[in-house]
Order: C-alpha cells, then structure tokens, then sequence
C-alpha cells in the first residue's frame, strides 16, 4: 500500500490534548484514587489541583491519535490530524506544534460563543519510578467534536484514517467515528482503530466489538485492551478470537515485543531492548511506524521493525514525542 494516489498517508483523528508530564510514585497515586496505568477522565477543578501537587516537567502537545501522527511525519509519512482545540493559548500551542512537526491540521476551531468558553484539553500524565504511566484527562474541547468535524475532502485525501479509541469518550465521538469509516470505505480508503486504554475499552465494550467486526481493516491494540475487548486474561485467547473478527491487528506485549495477526497467520515481531523510562506514548509510536512501513510499501516484517524500534526510542526518555532521529535509529 503506497498511498501514490492520495495527498495523505495517514489522517488521525482524535483528542487533541496538551500534555502535561510529572514525576511521582505509588503513594501518590493510591491518594488520588487513581489506578497504576490507566486513564482517568476528571473535571478542570481536579486537572488544576492534581497539577498543584505536581511539579510538572514538561508541558508539550499530545493526545494519542496526534502523537502517531508526529512519529509518522518523521518516518516521512505525509500526514493530517482533525481535533478540536478551543481558540486559547494553549490551543493555538498545540496547532503550531504539529505543523512545526509537518502534519496538516485542518480542523476549526471551538466556536466559543456557542460551547460556553471550553479550554482546549489536557492530560496530566504521572510517570512512576517503574516508568508507567497513569493518566488523569480534562477533555474540554475535546467533548465538542462532532460528526460535522469529519471533513470529507481530507478523509477522500489519505489511505488510511487512523481511529483513536480515546475519542470514544465524548458524546458525539462513535457517530463521528462511523461517518469517518462510512466516507473512508466510500472512497477506497482503510481504517485504522487504536483501542487506547483497557478502561476505555470497558466502557464501550459493545461499540468497540462493532466497529472491529464491521468497521476496521487495521486493529492495534495492547496486551490489556486486547483482553479487556474479549474479556479473558489469556493474551493467547484474546489473539485466536482476534482472528476470528479481523483480517489485519497488531498486538503489542511490552517487553515481549509484538504480534500481527494477517489473514489468519500469527507473526511475532521481536521487541528492540532499551531501558525503560517513560511508557507514555509506546503505542502510539508504535502505531506510527507500523503504518508509515506500510504506507510505503514496506514488507509485514519491516513494519514490525520500524514499529519496534520507535516504540523503544520513545520509552527510553520523558515524554511522547522521539528525541532522536528515527532513521538513524533503524541504521539508515
């Protein structure tokens, strides 16, 4: 899959966020009430409370779908992103901040006089000494994305849209996610689905397992979302009935690397080893580099490299976003 008669490789589409990263550690978070891991959706007065008892390290654009699309960019993907930010310093932050990283960013802003004034989102993100990371999450504009956010012109423009589980969350979210899917097969173009956190995946069980059986053509999931999706502790069991309902996924197992499953063969894609800072953001990464291999006609295997190795740069410093050049990390 080259892409050649698209002006986009890949257009994500989900929450846009502004990150916010600090250090912490277990006690912390046991006194929030918040679970090791995992996303919390929270209200601004709780965002603004758990950041005054950080002492945040770094302030940088994010959201998951957004992170995939700067990796990729720098893969040398041609990239888009639809999300919606409100029209407040820190939206304007996150807008020049993915141009800066070459990826297109089409989408209006919040019409403030009709959404009361909602700030653009954030994401608190608590990184323990064991390098995971537990999210607390403000969506704010976030809530205000709507199926008319779905531009056709762009979706017509890019071989794959790339799907953020996270997205689901909103109200208008699961018909947006529809309408993209809906104009994308219309076109000839591919759906990608991430399933972005095992919670999220709890919470919209059902919609989730409709939109992988009758939707998507390229799953990624993690070893937790996977099994939450199926209901089973067994990843085995999880990856069979995987399967069953997709002809195309990538499962990723931390430290024992990853599995893609295409048309009905299992292939396990070796990890690259690194030391383990910061987690934030391994999927997307890894996401990233699987589809920028793919849009470019790579091979299943080379994918599966080019996915490893930017998942490992990114666990290995603070933050979503790769420090270090990515082809030379692949030894180009």
């Amino acid at each position: 899959m080259t892409g050649q008669d698209t002006q986009y490789d890949i257009l994500g589409i989900g929450n846009a966020i502004t990150d916010i990263l600090a250090r912490t550690d277990a006690t912390f978070l046991q006194g929030q009430g918040l679970t090791p891991g995992s996303m919390t959706l929270i209200d601004v007065d709780r965002a603004n409370a758990l950041e005054a008892a950080l002492k945040p390290e770094q302030v940088m654009g994010g959201g998951s779908a957004a992170n995939t699309c700067v990796v990729a960019a720098q893969f040398g993907a041609r990239v888009a992103y639809l999300g919606k930010v409100s029209r407040d310093d820190a939206g304007l932050k996150f807008t020049q901040d993915l141009r800066d990283n070459g990826v297109q960013f089409p989408s209006a802003p919040l019409n403030t006089q009709v959404f009361d004034n909602l700030p653009t989102a954030r994401c608190v993100v608590m990184v323990t000494p064991d390098g995971q990371r537990t999210m607390a999450t403000y969506l704010g504009a976030c809530t205000c994305f709507t199926p008319d956010d779905v531009l056709p012109d762009m979706i017509a423009a890019s071989s794959i849209i790339y799907l953020e589980g996270y997205l689901f969350d909103p109200p208008h979210a699961q018909e947006a996610f529809r309408r993209a899917a809906a104009l994308a097969h219309k076109n000839g173009r591919q759906v990608a689905l991430s399933l972005s956190d095992p919670f999220c995946v709890g919470r919209h069980r059902d919609a989730f397992l409709d939109l992988v059986k009758n939707h998507v053509d390229i799953l990624f999931a993690n070893e937790d979302e996977i099994c939450a999706l199926y209901e089973t502790e067994n990843f085995d069991t999880a990856a069979r009935r995987t399967l069953q309902d997709t002809t195309f996924a990538a499962l990723t197992r931390s430290g024992l690397g990853s599995v893609v499953v295409h048309d009905g063969q299992l292939t396990t894609v070796a990890p690259v080893p690194t030391q383990v800072v910061d987690t934030t953001g391994a999927g997307d990464a890894y996401a990233a580099g699987f589809l920028a291999g793919l849009t470019s006609g790579r091979s299943l295997p080379e994918c599966g490299r080019l996915a490893s190795v930017a998942a490992s740069e990114i666990i290995s410093h603070y933050g979503a976003r790769p420090l270090s050049n990515l082809w030379e990390e692949m030894g180009f």
